[in-house]
C-alpha cells in the first residue's frame, strides 16, 4: 500500500495589493513612455501615465468588492433555495414519495 500524499500547500494569492500596484506602475510607465514619444508634452504624458495607473488600482479594488457582494448575495440565494427543497423533501417523505 502506498501511504498517502501530503496535501499540496495552496500558492499564494495572485491579487495581493503590492502586487495590483506593482503591474499598475508598470503599465502607467508604459502608457507615459509611448505617450512622451509619440506626440505628448513631458508633463501631459505624465498626467496621463498616472491616471492610467489609479484607474487600474481602483478598478481592481472595486471589483473586490462587487465580488465579495456577489459571492454573500449567492450564499443567500443558494440558502433560501436549500430550504425550499428541504421543505419539499419533508412533505414528500410524510407522503411516502
Amino acid at each position: 500500500m502506498n501511504a498517502p500524499e501530503p496535501a499540496a500547500a495552496r500558492p499564494a494569492s495572485n491579487s495581493s495589493p503590492v502586487r495590483r500596484i506593482a503591474v499598475a506602475v508598470v503599465l502607467g510607465s508604459l502608457v507615459f513612455t509611448a505617450l512622451w514619444i509619440t506626440m505628448f508634452s513631458l508633463v501631459v504624458s505624465m498626467l496621463i501615465g498616472t491616471t492610467c495607473c489609479v484607474a487600474i488600482v481602483a478598478a481592481s479594488s472595486l471589483s473586490d468588492v462587487v465580488e465579495l457582494l456577489l459571492d454573500a448575495v449567492a450564499s443567500v440565494i443558494f440558502g433560501i433555495i436549500a430550504v425550499i427543497a428541504a421543505i419539499f423533501g419533508a412533505i414528500f417523505s410524510i407522503f411516502g414519495f
